[in-house]
């Protein structure tokens, strides 16, 4: 079948395989010119590893620290005549990729908040692996099913305490138009934390700790987010926000535990960058669209793989991992630059439709929104027929 972009708000319906793997080469072609990560760990375990940061770091660990990885994900497989979803395409051009350079690449896919999920990795790395050497746990999901009570949370994406006003951008129209979001429940903050905080994150590091799969030395990182003024109000001080300051919590506990048997827990504090997870969140899209301009005009713009490529740098240089007051990893710190910020913030009150596209990069916003799912690759025709069905 021809296969073209079909979006729906703020994700695309449809996936290429073959422009997925051309994405996921891209990537891997990068992280082989910037060199090996000399000191990264050997076997990896990637909780949320099909798209975006997550991926990123599956292709890090196997191209730049030649690391055994295992990923879980969740994802639709393609079947004859019927599309999977851009993340079963990654998976796939990845491991292929992988092992074609001999290297161990496997994955679950499942729901990974479940026990099922977490006893099926369980015994994939007592089989494999022996033990692993460093968890990311990068994994977005707007529900979770609590595997000891079975109570069904979903996460919303709402300010505390107050409504919240502002602007947002339509990425379908182009336009901005104001938004208005009421206060979220007790309950839904709850549910939200029980979504995207740091319960799950304790529970992977708990199954693998009572089955004797940490070696020693062992780290684990969550990935997480702040971001400016501009986005606090429905960010940082709303539910995500609180959410990802049980994150924090949780990431401290750990360190605490695992630091006693020579290990580390870290969360890694992200810049902002257009991923499904990112674009649904209102206000989001428009800051992200005004920083991509500031960014690459000064030179400093990265993408998921950069960031990634960044932190594992951090984590396994030899030197003492630099982190902020709280403990946290900062690859969010030339995003948060004063100039970078000074610069969006001037930008934002005067951005309107009529003007998007001259003070945003809003090719560059869409250029890769796109990119996930497999569209704008160079060197795929989109105008040939393309087999959707696409097995390991």
């Amino acid at each position: 079948m021809i296969i073209r972009p079909k979006t729906r708000g703020f994700i695309c319906i449809t996936a290429h395989p073959q422009g997925c793997a051309a994405h996921v080469q891209q990537w891997i072609d990068f992280v082989r010119a910037s060199g090996p990560v000399s000191q990264g760990p050997k076997r990896v375990l990637v909780v949320g590893s099909s798209t975006g940061y997550g991926l990123a770091s599956r292709v890090v660990s196997a191209f730049g620290c030649r690391a055994s990885t295992l990923g879980v994900y969740f994802e639709k497989p393609s079947e004859p005549e019927r599309l999977g979803t851009a993340g079963w395409y990654n998976t796939i051009a990845f491991e292929r990729a992988a092992r074609a350079e001999g290297l161990y690449a496997k994955g679950i896919n499942g729901d990974a908040f479940s026990d099922a999920i977490k006893q099926q990795a369980v015994d994939q790395i007592r089989k494999d692996l022996g033990q692993i050497d460093l968890l990311i746990y990068s994994l977005a999901s707007p529900r979770r099913t609590h595997p000891k009570t079975g109570v069904v949370s979903k996460s919303v994406l709402k300010p505390i305490g107050k409504p919240y006003s502002s602007k947002t951008v339509d990425t379908d129209r182009w336009a901005v138009n104001p938004v208005s979001i009421e206060p979220a429940t007790e309950q839904e903050v709850a549910d939200t934390v029980s979504v995207m905080g740091g319960e799950d994150w304790g529970m992977w590091v708990d199954a693998l700790e009572s089955a004797n799969l940490l070696a020693p030395g062992f780290s684990t990182v969550a990935y997480s987010y702040i971001g400016p003024d501009l986005t606090w109000a429905i960010y940082r001080n709303g539910t995500i926000g609180r959410a990802k300051e049980d994150l924090e919590k949780t990431g401290q506990v750990l360190q605490e535990r695992l630091k006693a048997r020579g290990g580390r827990a870290y969360v890694s504090v992200n810049k902002a960058l257009v991923t499904q997870a990112s674009s649904a969140i209102p206000v989001v899209p428009l800051y992200i669209s005004l920083l991509y301009r500031v960014m690459k005009e000064k030179g400093l713009h990265e993408g998921c793989i950069e960031q990634i490529r960044r932190l594992f740098g951090n984590l396994y240089g030899g030197a003492a991992t630099p982190v902020d007051a709280e403990g946290r990893i900062r690859i969010d710190d030339w995003e948060m630059r004063p100039d970078v910020q000074q610069a969006v913030a001037a930008l934002w009150p005067q951005v309107t439709t009529e003007n998007l596209q001259q003070l945003a990069d809003t090719a560059g916003y869409r250029e890769e929104f796109l990119k996930l799912f497999g569209f704008g690759l160079p060197g795929i025709d989109y105008d040939q027929e393309t087999e959707p069905h696409v097995t390991r």
